[in-house]
């Protein structure tokens, strides 16, 4: 007979009754500590341990016993309004929802916001976020993607450290917040994609050890230890997490999940982890007749998590393409420290307007290998590019944005390259109007010796790159105030220029019919004709564009490539952008045309 797993955590009955389940398989005694009061638990032949009491309604703080000896939060909680030390609270799970008829959007279709809740608003709060969905329904972004919102220690943190998966930060607004964010931003059309973090967990009221084998020594992570989705009593841990997933998907309403570094989920069982996952999440696609989006952000060049499971993958909708972003920032930058090495050329970008990944089995300076796989019978609505991104961004040095490195023009061009690419476009909050405040790592926590240790890591991470100097303190407030968006787009005239350029860029891409298109077969690029131009064709039926970006510092003249007349329809150096080209807007075949320095160019034929 097949054991059924139960859902762990605390859940509120009628009458004010709780039950609470806690998985700790390797204890000999629980208790359910509610004030003074001690309740044992009874344990199954699983290791899951059950009590049910009275006289508990929600809002009531509560604990767990373990062994008789330490008294510690719910790993399951769902609410630390406390923080990561301090009681768990048994919370009301209920909603009046208003999005009944909301289905979805497909990841192809979707044009992604990712924000920061803490940094977007000066609130920092996910009410801060619904004040400005009508903004973002006026840009034209349909899915935000939410960096982490587990409960982390204190108030100021990226997200990637959070111990508690169940739990909504408390001082974004908690459980109710985040569901009120969700129904809104369904009634605007947008969706929502959450980041969540399944390959480690941070190292502050990180109590899961003390419950049982979260945890396995047969592999190590870039954060410490690796979670247990292989090794004895694995199937605990699976579940947690599977009940995770499904918990944000379907009673918060969640649209998609980004999950996290998915290279580091170490599992060698006969189903991996993710493919499970994943034909869970199918599961709930056909009962509630919803698109719900998974994304992997890996570091390999392998297709294995996008394939289905047919054809030996894992089935996850899509994936991030980080070599989209580093062929794109080494080239406009001249930046080569780091692993931006591998980058530089045009036509390490062309190689990624092709095949999605730049590295496709051949050598890798940087990785002194040989690297990647071409992507076979994958689309473009598969991957996911960036200019800039949370990582791509925080992870600098001083943590500036593309404007503090790049012409008006240059950011214009980049803007395109994004926009215009046959891929996902994500954009990065602020990028969209040209935001100059960076944005850098912060943290909150208590633990002097751990600040001191995460200041220590810091700075030799950024040894890697050759850099001099101190990096912004990411324990200060400062750090982190500093990387609240200014909004200066209403203000400033070359921010809400960018604004509108943006706002152009994604409705062209919305609507005209051959950039919707996202079959492999939609985009052919043309041989180079010089060594920083790209220029590739964009085709669905009889609509069809030819594309140009000219990352030279001068003008370029080219020879009309395609076989008949081709129309100006876009020049990123136009007026009407702050430019100065004033080129004819029609071009004969094989006859020269003009491209601006650091600009797109959109023809039609």
């Amino acid at each position: 007979m097949n054991y059924q797993y139960p859902d762990v955590g605390a859940f509120c009955e009628s009458n004010n009754a709780a039950s609470f389940i806690v998985w700790a398989p390797e204890r000999k005694h629980m208790d359910v500590v509610l004030g003074d009061k001690l309740f044992p638990m009874e344990k199954d032949h699983r290791g899951y341990w059950r009590k049910r009491l009275n006289d508990v309604p929600a809002g009531t703080p509560y604990l767990f016993r373990v062994d008789k000896e330490k008294t510690l939060p719910d790993p399951a909680s769902m609410s630390q309004p406390q923080g990561v030390h301090g009681p768990s609270v048994v919370t009301d799970r209920s909603f009046r929802w208003t999005d009944l008829s909301w289905k979805g959007i497909a990841l192809g279709d979707m044009v992604i916001y990712e924000l920061h809740v803490g940094t977007f608003t000066a609130k920092g709060t996910f009410e801060g976020v619904v004040e400005k969905l009508p903004y973002l329904q006026a840009l034209g972004v349909n899915a935000i993607e939410l960096m982490p919102v587990a409960q982390f220690p204190g108030t100021r943190n990226w997200g990637y450290d959070g111990v508690y998966p169940f739990a909504v930060q408390h001082s974004y607004g908690g459980v109710t917040g985040l569901k009120r964010l969700v129904d809104e931003a369904h009634k605007q059309g947008i969706a929502i994609i959450l980041d969540v973090v399944y390959n480690h967990l941070g190292p502050e009221g990180n109590y899961f050890a003390e419950y049982g084998p979260y945890f396995t020594d047969k592999y190590k992570t870039f954060w410490g230890s690796a979670i247990n989705y292989d090794d004895a009593w694995c199937d605990g841990v699976r579940q947690y997490y599977f009940q995770n997933a499904l918990m944000w998907l379907n009673d918060f309403h969640i649209d998609g999940l980004r999950l996290d570094a998915v290279h580091a989920i170490w599992d060698f069982s006969a189903r991996h982890f993710i493919e499970e996952l994943n034909a869970k999440v199918r599961a709930l696609e056909t009962h509630t007749g919803r698109k719900k989006v998974l994304i992997a952000e890996f570091d390999l060049n392998n297709p294995r998590y996008i394939r289905p499971p047919s054809k030996g993958g894992y089935g996850l909708d899509g994936q991030w393409i980080d070599e989209y972003h580093h062929a794109l920032h080494a080239l406009v930058t001249g930046e080569t420290n780091g692993y931006y090495e591998d980058f530089g050329e045009a036509s390490h970008l062309a190689c990624s307007l092709r095949n999605s990944y730049v590295y496709t089995g051949q050598y890798s300076v940087h990785r002194k290998r040989n690297f990647g796989v071409v992507p076979l019978d994958t689309a473009y609505s598969q991957f996911v590019v960036f200019a800039q991104n949370h990582d791509q961004v925080g992870n600098r040095f001083l943590g500036d944005r593309l404007t503090a490195q790049l012409s008006f023009e240059a950011l214009k061009l980049v803007a395109a390259v994004c926009l215009l690419s046959p891929h996902v476009p994500l954009l990065f909050m602020g990028e969209e109007y040209g935001e100059k405040n960076p944005f850098q790592y912060f943290i909150s926590h208590t633990d002097k010796e751990l600040v001191e240790q995460v200041r220590a890591g810091r700075k030799k991470e950024f040894a890697y790159f050759n850099l001099e100097g101190e990096a912004p303190d990411p324990q200060a407030e400062e750090t982190f105030r500093k990387c609240v968006l200014s909004w200066n787009h209403e203000h400033d005239r070359d921010a809400a220029l960018m604004l509108a350029y943006y706002q152009f860029l994604i409705d062209f891409r919305k609507t005209r019919k051959a950039m919707k298109a996202m079959e492999r077969s939609s985009v052919i690029v043309l041989p180079a004709a010089d060594e920083k131009v790209i220029w590739f064709e964009k085709r669905c039926g009889s609509d069809r564009l030819l594309i140009v970006f000219n990352f030279n510092k001068q003008n370029v003249t080219l020879i009309n490539p395609v076989e008949r007349a081709v129309r100006r329809i876009f020049d990123s150096a136009s007026r009407q952008w702050n430019g100065t080209s004033e080129e004819s807007s029609g071009t004969d075949k094989g006859k020269p045309f003009t491209i601006q320095a650091q600009s797109a160019v959109i023809f039609e034929f």
